[in-house]
């Protein structure tokens, strides 16, 4: 080998795929290539820790010295900007190029902005640590803060606000809360502890016009009520980072288009975590995007063991997770997969919907309770899932069955 193996994108998936070369006892060159100033670190703690702790901190996926005793090459604060597919380069925004034998895409997503005039410095998208950073100077008492969208990141964002006694109100255009893959019971429970914590939550409301002067934003909701914040963080979902392959002339398709394998159209060239789409066995090969932690980790360990030739089809079901006042969801596979529901009760107020098909396999999970209540039964979902089973409706919601056992049988 010459070129070695380059990871374009040093996030949570590029991290994890760097030490995973190394860990599989490959012993040519890796280089990480990322645009931020710092080492590959966990996103996750952005909208929570990184607003409340007492001094915000990094939560690095690998430290200087790991790096160095890796012998990983990790070139910061630039960006991939062209592939030359047939000489096997890639050129970088300093004006340097890097060769390679196979290449992974980790470049991840990118928040979906808002296609509105009018925003301002105090308009604001939360995606990496300075962003963080820049938002939490703003989350004291006496704050307003506005979050346009009442997805994960706005709504986690919103908990940490109103924990550091800022006001926020959330605005959400769609008729609910989590519309996307959260069921309708778990997004209520979610919604009134948000207004019970006094945030105040608008949901079915479009808006028409913001205006930032500097000094405040004014936003306009379609019904003529007007919203005025310090700040407004804008999070209405994320958008894949596909133009380096797109120009390189690989196949898009909601994101950078892999085969199971997490291979792209060129042989020699992969993708994973949030900037790629690839298919799912466990539902029949339908094509997704995640947009999750626990993916990242995982594909950016399977892409380097495929680079390496291992050849192995993603398996995994899709996990997803959420922390706001205490309460923690969980949602195991694609809700959006099931016809029917089957809810179990567990101690403490929490309780889990199984999630089935018309022919009663299992495809989801969603559970919701205080601190870890839903976490095991959750993972056995996952596993039953994972096994295409077809357990008894009535089994699923008994609180004296133990799922262990429907695993088992």
């Amino acid at each position: 080998m010459t070129g070695g193996m380059v990871i374009i994108g040093a996030g949570e998936c590029g991290g994890r795929a760097t030490l995973t070369l190394r860990d599989l006892g490959f012993e040519g060159q890796v280089t990480l290539v990322g645009d931020e100033p710092h080492l590959p670190y966990e996103r996750p703690p952005l909208s929570k820790e990184a607003m409340t702790s007492a001094a915000p901190v990094i939560k690095a996926i690998a430290s200087d010295e790991l790096l160095a005793e890796c012998s990983i090459r990790h070139i910061h604060s630039v960006r991939a900007v062209a592939i030359d597919r047939a000489a096997h380069v890639v050129r970088l925004s300093d004006g340097s190029s890097l060769s390679y034998d196979k290449l992974l895409l980790a470049t991840g997503s990118v928040p979906r902005k808002l296609p509105m005039p009018g925003l301002g410095g105090r308009c604001v998208y939360l995606r990496t640590f300075n962003d963080a950073l820049a938002i939490r100077a703003h989350l004291s008492a006496g704050n307003r803060v506005a979050i346009i969208g009442g997805g994960f990141i706005g709504l986690e964002l919103a908990a940490s606000a109103r924990k550091l006694g800022a006001t926020v109100t959330v605005l959400e255009a769609q008729p609910r809360i989590l519309m996307r893959g959260v069921p309708s019971e778990i997004a209520e429970i979610i919604h009134k502890s948000h207004e019970a914590e006094g945030v105040k939550v608008l949901t079915g409301q479009g808006i028409t016009a913001i205006a930032d002067d500097g000094a405040e934003v004014r936003i306009t909701l379609a019904d003529g009520r007007e919203i005025v914040a310090d700040l407004a963080v804008i999070g209405i979902g994320a958008v894949p980072v596909t133009a380096l392959a797109a120009e390189a002339g690989l196949a898009i398709d909601n994101g950078i288009a892999v085969d199971g394998t997490l291979r792209t159209d060129d042989p020699d060239i992969f993708a994973a975590g949030d900037c790629c789409s690839f298919p799912l066995a466990v539902y029949g090969g339908r094509r997704v995007r995640l947009e999750a932690w626990r993916n990242a980790q995982e594909q950016g360990a399977l892409a380097a063991k495929n680079m390496l030739g291992a050849n192995e089809a993603h398996a995994a079901v899709p996990w997803f997770w959420s922390d706001q006042y205490g309460l923690t969801l969980q949602i195991a596979g694609l809700s959006d997969e099931g016809k029917s529901t089957v809810r179990r009760d567990l101690d403490d107020g929490a309780f889990i919907l199984f999630h089935l098909t018309e022919d009663g396999r299992l495809v989801a999970a969603s559970g919701i309770g205080p601190g870890n209540a839903v976490a095991r039964d959750i993972r056995l979902a996952e596993m039953l899932i994972a096994k295409r089973a077809s357990p008894a409706p009535e089994a699923l919601g008994s609180q004296t069955v133990k799922l262990k056992s429907l695993l088992a049988a």
